[in-house]
């Protein structure tokens, strides 16, 4: 089989596509931004657009990626008419719905979507493929990735050909893969999030020879305080403007240390990170600061002092989209180590 890198969460950086651009013989993403960042940093990688075209940005689509998924009919005649105008010879990935409710033609429309692609001399179908887990949290069952393996097979034998890719492997897919449940023909794999933050998506936790610590998010402190560690008064949720997450609840009356960082919901989502300080406890945030409680009779941390967090996969990819982020730093390269091959470090206030 083969796999292709998801570099969507890196956002067009390039410091960071070029430290990870040669860990696969193909990148994806789904921005027009993020593939121009490609071309720039990797002018020989072959790309792969993941987000299903907008007739609006074909012509540089086109010209950016070798290859797109499709579920649509008017949007492969039109990419395939742009392909020839640039004389180019686009590949295709026909995308059908399994369940998980997000890109896909219902698997009674694959045999006319197959034959409409292979009217056409300037597309390439080169395999089907589905999305697994991205948009309702479906878990891959066995017997998806079979079915895949049918519809294939029924095209091939109804049109003589060969599709070599059956891309239905994403993140989510890897547990399987390790336990050796997953089948041969799911023979393509889109990974961003395990390559990225060495995510078990199903279990939790880090996948087994993977990395989890690749980025590093450090907020600097703005305020530390003794102070009660509840509100002082009624509270109401409909005050509040970000959606409140889970905190741990203070005894009432119970005082502590609490410092306030400069990093807020406009920066990232703070939901998704998790304090490397094992003393350090997320309470709250607003957009522009967020508020950790800190154990112990002393206050740990005093104004200039930064306290480091890891992201999960929606924070990096928030704080990475990001207006406010400044410079990010690669601390380290590791060539024997497991993915990722770089460390980032990412100073924030």
């Amino acid at each position: 089989g083969t796999w292709t890198f998801v570099t969507k969460a890196l956002c067009g950086r390039k410091s960071l596509l070029a430290a990870l651009a040669d860990v696969s013989p193909m990148l994806a993403d789904s921005r027009l931004d993020n593939l121009r960042a490609i071309r720039s940093v990797a002018p020989r990688a072959k790309t792969m657009n993941l987000r299903l075209p907008s007739f609006s940005e074909l012509p540089e689509l086109v010209a950016l990626s070798d290859l797109t998924l499709h579920s649509e009919g008017a949007v492969l005649d039109a990419v395939a008419a742009e392909a020839a105008r640039q004389g180019r010879r686009h590949q295709v990935i026909l995308m059908v719905e399994l369940g998980e409710l997000r890109e896909g033609i219902l698997p009674g429309g694959l045999e006319a979507l197959y034959r409409r692609a292979a009217e056409h001399e300037s597309l390439e179908v080169v395999g089907i493929g589905a999305n697994l887990g991205c948009l309702s949290g479906l878990v891959p069952a066995i017997e998806q990735f079979q079915q895949m393996a049918l519809y294939r097979e029924f095209l091939e034998l109804k049109f003589d050909t060969k599709l070599p890719l059956l891309s239905v492997a994403t993140s989510v897919a890897l547990p399987l893969l390790r336990e050796g449940k997953l089948p041969s023909s799911a023979n393509h794999f889109r990974i961003g999030d395990s390559v990225l933050l060495g995510s078990d998506l199903v279990h939790g936790g880090t996948i087994e020879g993977l990395r989890d610590d690749a980025f590093l998010i450090e907020a600097e402190v703005v305020e530390m305080k003794e102070k009660s560690l509840s509100p002082l008064g009624d509270t109401s949720a409909a005050i509040r403007p970000f959606a409140d997450f889970e905190t741990e609840d203070p005894e009432p009356g119970e005082r502590g240390y609490r410092a306030l960082v400069s990093l807020g919901h406009l920066d990232t989502d703070i939901a998704s990170l998790t304090p490397i300080d094992p003393r350090v406890r997320l309470a709250g945030a607003s957009s522009d600061l967020t508020a950790v409680n800190v154990a112990g009779d002393s206050p740990a941390f005093r104004p200039g002092d930064r306290i480091g967090f890891r992201p999960g996969y929606s924070a990096l990819v928030r704080l990475l989209a990001g207006r406010y982020l400044p410079p990010i730093e690669l601390i380290g390269t590791e060539s024997d180590s497991p993915l990722p091959a770089a460390e980032a470090e990412i100073p924030v206030g």
